[in-house]
């Protein structure tokens, strides 16, 4: 019986032990792959998106497990509780830190992402920590249960991670000191326009954005832990816990003296393989030798790590299937403002030499929509929309068909997600559009 072991429960693994069950799933009398699941995380694959939603009242844990106790044992997916300290691909064994070590005939990494650090003094304190796992979450509830132990708080770093944090701290009406070294929020992802917008409306949930600031140090009290943060301009302020959201890095540090090939993540092909037989990687923590079009070498995205283990699962079963994400697109909520991006929309600092853009606002400073295109031959090259909910097939549509710019704002009805409940702006963008370029449509 082919043993696959998967070190990592999250999205990525578990989809691929998922399918590669269906695939593999032997006639009535014979015996099937067996699938090993480890991880020392949690006992159950969760919905990692949905962390702020425990912290904030909304969700139980269960809630945030997709499936019942029993799935796993009546679709044989065993699972193990372990931390995997060594792998051993001459012998193709995983050694546990808690000791004891399982043997494998195939092996998927998919241990996702961990926070990043950057060597700051007093970043080891207790109270300082990040957003990513199970235990962030734990971490979060004893070191801010209310605003009476904890008052302040002070989140490093912006982005995604960043804003969830701030939203999870303020339910609580903990006080939030945010300190971002741009001029406006996410300045490295986003145009200006749609960051300066962010930057006010996260201001305007009570947040202390402080812009163009940076941490120097983190201050202890006598009892190890965090009294305050000293930032680079020499402003002491005081706090109890210190998030660190300045983004996150592949957890591949137990591959560090095995004999798989890796960068700031694992090394991969299109196919998922590394560069040792019967060894594969997956997820935030699978890093393309050749970046995909556009996209970044390691995509640490909800969607891409589901693809990727459809993807492999293919390969594991005998049918060598590359993977191919398609067009790009992602969303996210910045408090009370939806995020959704389709194709490439680029910052100031990343935007292509052939890119343009168009830009909309809404009156209300709660809605906007960036628009990109070819400056030669007007393509259609991406959208960002705050605020404004619209369809994916749609702009994959029209991405793959290579749209001009004037069609798709001409057509920007058919994105609608909901026309019906919703206010309709697409008259007001078209109108601005015509006016910007004084033409007829």
């Amino acid at each position: 019986m082919e043993h696959i072991v998967i070190i990592g429960n999250g999205i990525a693994g578990i989809t691929a032990a998922r399918h590669i069950r269906k695939l593999s799933d032997p006639p009535a009398g014979e015996t099937g792959k067996k699938i090993t699941i480890i991880s020392a995380e949690a006992d159950y694959f969760f919905s990692r998106t949905a962390l702020l939603y425990v912290y904030m009242g909304h969700m139980r844990w269960r809630d945030i497990e997709p499936y019942e106790p029993w799935f796993w044992e009546k679709n044989r997916l065993e699972l193990k509780k372990a931390y995997v300290e060594t792998v051993d691909t001459e012998n193709k064994t995983l050694h546990f830190k808690e000791g004891g070590s399982i043997t494998y005939d195939k092996l998927i990494i998919a241990t996702g992402s961990t926070t990043s650090y950057y060597d700051w003094e007093g970043q080891n304190l207790k109270g300082v920590q990040g957003l990513v796992s199970k235990q962030d979450l734990e971490n979060l509830e004893k070191n801010a249960p209310n605003n009476k132990e904890c008052p302040r708080a002070v989140i490093i770093g912006g982005g995604l991670i960043g804003v969830e944090m701030a939203e999870m701290l303020r339910t609580r009406n903990i006080e939030v000191t945010m300190l971002i070294r741009e001029d406006a929020f996410w300045t490295n992802t986003l145009p200006n326009g749609e960051a300066e917008m962010l930057s006010r409306h996260i201001k305007s949930h009570g947040v202390d954005l402080r812009h163009n600031s940076e941490l120097d140090k983190i201050l202890s009290d006598d009892s190890g832990n965090v009294r305050a943060v000293l930032t680079k301009s020499g402003e002491e302020i005081p706090c109890c816990v210190v998030g660190i959201t300045t983004g996150v890095k592949p957890n591949i540090s137990f591959l560090k003296n095995s004999k798989i090939e890796t960068d700031r993540g694992v090394l991969v092909n299109r196919k998922l393989e590394t560069n040792v037989a019967d060894v594969y990687a997956i997820g935030d923590c699978a890093q393309q030798h050749e970046p995909i079009g556009n996209r970044p070498p390691i995509e640490a995205v909800w969607y891409t790590g589901r693809m990727m283990g459809e993807a492999l699962a293919q390969t594991i079963c005998g049918k060598p299937f590359e993977y191919n994400p398609g067009n790009w697109f992602n969303s996210a909520k910045f408090f009370d403002i939806e995020y959704q991006t389709y194709g490439w929309v680029f910052s100031e600092e990343r935007r292509k030499d052939y890119e343009a853009q168009f830009h909309w606002k809404c009156n209300s400073d709660l809605r906007c929509v960036t628009i990109s295109y070819h400056k030669i031959s007007n393509e259609f090259l991406g959208i960002n929309t705050f605020g404004i909910r619209m369809k994916q097939e749609v702009f994959d549509t029209w991405l793959n068909e290579k749209r001009s710019v004037d069609y798709v704002i001409e057509n920007l009805k058919q994105a609608n997600f909901d026309p019906e409940f919703f206010k309709n702006y697409e008259r007001e963008i078209l109108k601005e559009y015509k006016n910007k370029f004084k033409i007829e449509m």
